[in-house]
Formats: C-alpha cells, sequence, structure tokens
C-alpha cells in the first residue's frame, strides 16, 4: 500500500517531482476583442503557436524527470462517474449564470453527446449561442433575445494552474477568486479534491466559498517553516489571515507566514510576477516593489494566539532572519536596468519556475533578466514565449507543483 501523500510541497526550490498543467485549447480562440476585460485577458492569442509553447514547456519539464499530470486527464477520470458527472455539470452551469430551466436542458442535450474527455473540452471552451439550435422557452430568461454570444462563457485563464489553489505542505488552499470570470477554474480543482482516487481526502487551509478572494500566483512556499504571501490586486489581507490561522494551527511544521503588501495593479497582479524564489539564498525581484515595501509577520504566540507583526527591516534582511540565511541576494529583474525591467517585467521577467535549487525556466524574450540569472549562477532553460505570455503570466503561472523533494 502506497502511503506517500498525493500533495507534498515544503519548499519553492526543491527537486520538482510532479506538476499540475493545462495546455490551451479551443476557450483561446473563444477570445474576441470585444470581451477581452470580461475574460481578463488585454490580447488575443494565436492557439496553435501557444499549443507548441506550452508543449516545449511540458517537454523541458519531463526532461528533468518531472512528472506532468494534465487537469483535463484527471477531470476525464472523474467524469466517468455518471452521477458526479451530472453533479459537475449542474454547478458548472450554475456558476457559468446559465440558470434558466430551458437554457439548462439544452445545455444538458448538448452535453449528452460527448464522452468524458470531449465533455471537459467543451466545458472549458464555452458554448456559443448557435451551438444550441432551440431552447424551449421555460421563463421569461429563455424568451428575452441574448445579444452575447456564449451561453457559457469560454475559461481562457485555465493554463493558469498556479491560481485555482495552492499545494502547502501536505493540503491545499481551494481559492475564492478575485474576479468572477475565474470562479469555475476553482470547481475543477474542488471536483479532483472530491473525487478523484489519487488526491480526495487532502487537507484544506482554505476554501473557494469563503467570502474573501487568495489566488495561489500569490503564494510561495520558501520553506518548511515560512510562507510568503502577497496582499495584492487579487488577494485580500482578510483571507491571508484566515489561512494563516488555519495552516498555523494544523499539524503542519510552518511557524511564519509574511503577508507581502505589493502594489494593486494589474502590472502586478501576484506576488510572484515581481519575486520569486531561484536559489537557497537568491531570489528574482521586479526592483519597482523594493521601495516602500510593507512586510508582515503572521505567526503562532506562546498563548497560541495569532501574532502579527510589522516587519521594519528591507526585504534582505526580513528574508535572511526568517529563512535563517547567512545573506540574501536578489537578482533584479532587467539587470536594474529601468526600462528592461518595466519591459520584462510585464512580460513576466521574474516570474521563474525552479526545478531545482539553482535551476529555473523561464521565457527566452526575458533575455536581459535571464542573462543576470546566469551571471549569478543559476542555470536557465528557456522555451519560447510568443503568444503564452500575452496572458499575462510565465511558467511559475502556468504550473502548480504537486510533489517536490524535500530541501537539505
Amino acid at each position: 500500500m502506497n502511503l506517500e501523500p498525493s500533495i507534498s510541497v515544503y519548499n519553492e526550490i526543491g527537486k520538482l517531482k510532479s506538476v499540475l498543467l493545462h495546455c490551451p485549447g479551443e476557450e483561446i480562440e473563444n477570445i474576441v476583442p470585444d470581451y477581452l476585460r470580461r475574460l481578463l485577458f488585454d490580447e488575443i492569442a494565436y492557439l496553435e503557436q501557444a499549443r507548441r509553447e506550452h508543449n516545449q514547456f511540458a517537454d523541458l519539464l519531463r526532461k528533468e524527470g518531472v512528472e506532468v499530470v494534465y487537469l483535463t486527464d484527471l477531470m476525464e477520470d472523474i467524469l466517468k462517474d455518471a452521477d458526479i458527472r451530472k453533479k459537475f455539470l449542474i454547478e458548472l452551469m450554475e456558476e457559468g449564470k446559465a440558470v434558466t430551466e430551458g437554457l439548462q436542458e439544452a445545455l444538458m442535450q448538448l452535453f449528452d453527446k460527448y464522452s468524458p474527455r470531449e465533455l471537459i473540452r467543451k466545458c472549458i471552451s464555452g458554448v456559443r449561442n448557435e451551438e444550441l439550435s432551440h431552447i424551449k422557452p421555460k421563463s421569461l430568461g429563455d424568451m428575452v433575445r441574448n445579444p452575447y454570444p456564449f451561453y457559457l462563457d469560454p475559461i481562457p485563464n485555465l493554463y493558469f494552474q498556479r491560481d485555482p489553489f495552492a499545494s502547502i505542505g501536505t493540503g491545499i488552499s481551494l481559492n475564492a477568486m478575485a474576479y468572477e470570470t475565474r470562479n469555475r477554474e476553482t470547481l475543477f480543482a474542488k471536483y479532483i479534491f472530491n473525487y478523484h482516487p489519487r488526491f480526495k481526502n487532502i487537507q484544506r487551509w482554505y476554501n473557494r466559498d469563503k467570502t474573501h478572494p487568495i489566488e495561489g500566483g500569490d503564494i510561495l512556499v520558501l520553506s518548511d517553516k515560512v510562507l510568503a504571501i502577497g496582499i495584492s490586486e487579487r488577494t485580500d489581507a482578510t483571507a491571508i489571515e484566515r489561512l494563516a490561522h488555519s495552516l498555523l494551527n494544523s499539524q503542519e511544521s510552518f511557524e511564519t507566514v509574511l503577508a507581502f503588501d505589493i502594489p494593486k495593479t494589474r502590472a502586478y497582479m501576484h506576488l510572484d510576477t515581481v519575486f520569486t524564489m531561484v536559489d537557497y539564498d537568491q531570489f528574482s525581484i521586479y526592483p519597482g516593489i523594493e521601495n516602500p515595501l510593507d512586510v508582515y509577520s503572521i505567526s503562532k504566540g506562546k498563548s497560541g494566539e495569532i501574532e502579527i507583526v510589522y516587519e521594519h527591516e528591507d526585504l534582505p534582511t526580513i528574508l535572511k532572519e526568517h529563512l535563517q540565511l547567512p545573506a540574501v541576494n536578489l537578482i533584479r529583474c532587467g539587470n536594474g536596468d529601468r526600462i528592461a525591467a518595466s519591459r520584462e517585467q510585464w512580460s513576466d521577467g521574474s516570474n521563474t519556475l525552479a526545478i531545482s535549487p539553482g535551476k529555473v525556466i523561464c521565457y527566452n524574450r526575458n533575455h536581459v533578466t535571464n542573462a543576470a540569472l546566469r551571471k549569478n549562477n543559476i542555470e536557465v532553460l528557456e522555451f519560447e514565449s510568443y503568444e503564452l505570455s500575452r496572458g499575462r503570466g510565465g511558467p511559475r503561472c502556468m504550473s502548480m507543483p504537486l510533489k517536490r523533494e524535500p530541501l537539505q
């Protein structure tokens, strides 16, 4: 009997053993100019090239001995059960605002013809108006003309698997998303962790039904004792405090949560777009957030109550003290050049994915930052980034580690 936990993440840089991905599909081709902002995109991506780039990313991981697990494969396993399939589709429609009786009947008739694999792809790509030839009117909502081109919106942000949930220790934070358009992404994670035999019965430090948003791009597991979470455009301070309370009162080894208060802008939507760990004592950072950067430490006091302290030192000192390191080196995006830093941060120059200590995967377009990483003895593996970067996320954004080896 295999007693090894299916989730085990106690650091950011230990050898990556297993990772969850979603390769972009037809949902990308259902993005149109009129609804870019609604779907949280700035540009329209070319699907064929985006898939080519994503496959390069997955191949790099496999060559490094990483198990690549796809969201669609896990959901296909789950949807083979007829009862779970029906329950999932009802929840998907409700959360997608397809709530009238006539529309739900028409959608279920459409879904009935799909195999589990075809079904999950259809749920992600969305349902266009012309796909439903007839809706039997059973309410006012069924009768009123709908100028919007979809009965169910596509879910194009799903290739950013970092955000819907976050692996922390042997548990997860099943996240509440900041924008309604991304809520359905966490529904997939809910069903995986409720029903998939490999992943069910995983401890949850936060749940998607909570009132305050938190997203995985803001959560960094710096060590088996220290977590960093960004107070950002998409993660609320109250959610961080509640997650910290749950985690620090568990049997896990974590002792401190560092809350980084970063600017609330789309360019810095998550902490990992401006700050990532690349080695035991080295971090990639966008210099625009360094001053001023407010950091708060959340820990469990002697009486058992949660204590929150404002950290007065600069960031290297804070990291050095909490991670018990002799020194900390910050490698600046754009190698410290203001123009290069701003340009390359926009295309996720600081969004590195560590696959082992001192070895990271990066977009090839951020050549100034990548050269700075190499100058500091970081091995950089690159892949093409013409189209994936249009979604405003990099290699870390696109991946959710399921298992990492512990650090020695």
